[in-house]
């Protein structure tokens, strides 16, 4: 009596038969995935207890909360920023107004690498990609009748993490709001600047002394805050693959995570805190089997490698962004229908926030119309699609959990091979992932201009266009009004009192066992300015330069 693998394999070997007959026929388009169908043979080693299991249950393949989106929705957090304070804080009210139930800042160039906006390395930058952000007092204005105990904000801030944290908590103090009751997430991850962004200030050891400083800070002050965002999605904008994404991504995970396990936390202390920050790229099912695969890893290194005993520890929480990469300028409406696929992706796959990108930002800076598609995109998968309904949906699918075990096997021999060389430091010092990335955004890229992959509107079904009206622009003139403000700030505080906050902050600097927060958030409260803090840090830390031996 056969077996019902054999039985599956009979008819698997009569299909591929019939498969040979009609391609005779209709020839199968090129550049397709290797194997066209999964079955059961595909998932055949894979133990449903152990590896897929159920929502909110180790290894949390299906996701870290036992009913997910029936509860309560994934954070719809919009990311905004741009020019002054005053304008990104009209946003910010609209946004909420909206029903965005959760902020995300966008700084701009000078405040995400240490400077002011009176230094001449500003000139031309300023509020150009994002809000500038000088002081407290630009803070104070930037959350402006925005309650900070109820709202969650999320700030995209890495080599100034701690300064601009410094800010926020100083604001909700001025407010009344305890640290204990903010809630948010400063990005913080600054391994993936070496890799993948650029926006680092500090060479790689001190500036994980600063990051592990924030972990034991927030552990014992601002215990709902969330200490880092691990982010892969600049590693994917760069260029990488879905399997380099999580790989690089969960590396820097255990780099930080030995960081602060070496300067003396317990791993339960901080580990609940540590999130996620994903791409939702264009090929839908491979996302969802990524983001699936991404909770299953985590979950193993928290528990086998790091032997966390809390739970909360093991569970892998994440935010997720829909791909700037794969906007276009080319027929710019033609972005709105891949947000949404983006959309469907990242909640299929669980994610525990979401922004979605605007139409127009491969152009400008998003106008509010679009902002409110993009919002609205959000709205329409929550409330009508039907995909929040139930959990895991794609949970049992031959491909997705095939696809799943791959991403899996592929992230592994990555994590392998970065241990191999001494972990993602030196992976990073080494220039490997460097090299891999780059490698990988070659080949894409390749394959577009070959027409190997298919862009609608860009080496395919393209058309004549007019050029787009009504684009957001940012105007000059407001680096030499934030300058103005900037000057008349400094001419009222208590310059003395800044002086002695930043000499204090240089002295903690030099010793390496002291934890630089309080003294940041002292000088932060004398109105000392961003670009005074990180100039006291660059002095005694020196600055990084890029590997350039690739």
């Amino acid at each position: 009596m056969s077996t019902e693998k054999e039985k599956i394999q009979a008819e698997l070997d009569q299909y591929n038969v019939n498969v040979e007959k009609a391609i005779g026929r209709f020839p199968e388009r090129k550049n397709l995935p290797e194997q066209r169908l999964y079955t059961p043979l595909d998932i055949k080693d894979t133990d449903y207890a152990d590896e897929i299991g159920f929502p909110g249950v180790y290894p949390y393949t299906r996701g870290v909360q036992p009913t997910m989106y029936r509860g309560r929705f994934w954070t719809m957090r919009m990311y905004a920023g741009f020019s002054t304070a005053e304008e990104s804080n009209k946003r910010y009210r609209y946004l909420i107004e909206s029903g965005a139930s959760g902020l995300s800042c966008a700084f701009d160039l000078p405040t995400q690498i240490g400077y002011d906006s009176d230094d001449p390395i500003s000139e031309g930058e300023v509020g150009k990609v994002g809000v500038a952000i000088d002081s407290l007092a630009d803070m104070e204005v930037l959350f402006d009748k925005i309650d900070l105990g109820k709202v969650s904000t999320s700030m995209t801030i890495n080599a100034p993490a701690s300064v601009l944290l410094a800010m926020y908590i100083a604001v909700a103090e001025k407010r009344g709001a305890t640290p204990d009751q903010l809630k948010g997430t400063i990005q913080n991850d600054i391994l993936k600047e070496y890799s993948a962004r650029g926006t680092y200030i500090f060479p790689p050891r001190p500036s994980m002394r600063l990051i592990t400083n924030i972990f034991e800070y927030c552990s014992k002050n601002v215990p709902k805050w969330n200490t880092i965002s691990i982010s892969g999605y600049h590693i994917r904008e760069a260029g990488s693959t879905a399997a380099q994404e999580i790989a690089f991504t969960i590396s820097d995970g255990i780099a930080y995570v030995e960081a602060a396990i070496k300067a003396g936390l317990d791993v339960d202390a901080f580990a609940g805190r540590l999130s996620f920050f994903w791409n939702a790229h264009n090929n839908l099912l491979e996302e969802v089997a990524k983001f699936r695969a991404s909770r299953r890893i985590w979950a193993k290194i928290m528990k086998e490698r790091f032997h966390a005993k809390n739970p909360k520890s093991m569970k892998l929480r994440f935010h997720t962004q829909t791909a700037g990469s794969m906007l276009t300028a080319q027929q710019p409406n033609n972005n709105i229908v891949r947000v949404a696929l983006q959309t469907a992706a990242a909640v299929m796959g669980g994610t525990q926030s979401l922004h979605t990108n605007s139409r127009d930002e491969a152009l400008a800076l998003p106008t509010e119309e679009s902002v409110m598609v993009a919002l609205r995109t959000q709205q329409i998968v929550a409330y009508e699609s039907g995909l929040a309904d139930v959990i895991d949906p794609l949970a049992g699918s031959y491909y997705v959990e095939a696809m799943t075990n791959k991403i899996e096997a592929e992230v592994w021999d990555y994590i392998k091979k970065i241990d191999e060389i001494g972990g993602a430091v030196a992976a990073i010092e080494k220039g490997y992932i460097q090299k891999e990335i780059q490698d990988s955004a070659y080949k894409w890229q390749m394959d577009v201009e070959s027409g190997a992959k298919t862009i609608v509107g860009v080496n395919k079904f393209q058309i004549k266009e007019e050029p787009v009206k009504g684009l957001l622009r940012v105007d000059a003139s407001v680096g030499e009004r934030q300058k103005r403000k900037l000057a008349e700030m400094k001419a009222k505080r208590d310059n003395d009192a800044v002086k002695k906050t930043l000499a204090d902050l240089e002295t903690a600097c030099k010793d390496a066992n002291e934890n630089l927060m309080p003294h940041i958030l002292n000088a932060v409260r004398t109105y000392a300015t961003l670009g005074e803090i990180c100039g006291v840090m660059r002095k005694v830390f020196g600055e990084y330069e890029a590997h350039t031996n690739l």
